[in-house]
């Protein structure tokens, strides 16, 4: 079996798999744990994601995202983000729930709570609540509205799984924050996704 085969055959399992587990109720932390697993299981699998089936990103856009997998009638979506150091991704949410799994290198992730009650528009405060490094063997779950931010430091690009309960390019409600400004707004999808 080709490496393409493999990765489109686990990918698939994946999602079944997931639909699975969210079949039995809700996507709480304990559901996504297990989600978080299975794509842990896929992103061991270093030599599915290559930079031969998926090239680095240019110096000038330090981002490349593939959607691998996706399930038309759940929404569910796998993507390989593939980032030069350099990349940071400020404070958002999702509005829905979101899995990542380190493939290569290390990524820097830092969780947030929301500290205002929400009735000014555009302003916010947030509070950093932990610093996860994601690398080779361990992932992250996160609900809809958990907060984090991404740097990618080092000097080596970086390949990680993200799977979502919905696609990225219809996530129009999610939130980036400033911190220093204490502001927030209305997030764009970033980096076209590339099939």
């Amino acid at each position: 079996m080709t490496h393409a085969e493999t990765r489109s055959e686990m990918a698939q399992e994946l999602l079944a798999q997931s639909k699975s587990i969210l079949a039995e109720g809700p996507p709480d932390p304990a559901r996504l744990n297990r989600i978080k697993g299975a794509l842990s299981k896929l992103s061991e699998r270093a030599e599915l994601w290559s930079e031969t089936d998926f090239p680095n990103p240019s110096l000038e856009e330090k981002q490349n995202r593939f959607q691998i997998a996706q399930d038309a009638e759940s929404g569910l979506t796998l993507y390989l983000n593939v980032m030069r150091p350099g990349k940071k991704i400020p404070p958002h949410n999702h509005t829905t729930w979101a899995c990542v799994a380190a493939v290569e290198g290390v990524e820097t992730n830092r969780l947030y709570e929301r500290l205002d009650d929400r009735s000014v528009p555009g302003k916010a405060e947030l509070r950093e609540t932990a610093v996860v490094e994601l690398k080779p063997g361990n992932a992250l779950a996160m609900g809809p509205d958990d907060i984090h931010s991404v740097v990618i430091g080092g000097d080596s690009v970086i390949r990680h799984l993200h799977f979502y309960g919905q696609p990225l390019e219809t996530l129009s409600g999610r939130i980036s924050y400033d911190l220093d400004a204490g502001t927030c707004r209305i997030m764009d999808i970033g980096v076209k996704t590339k099939s």
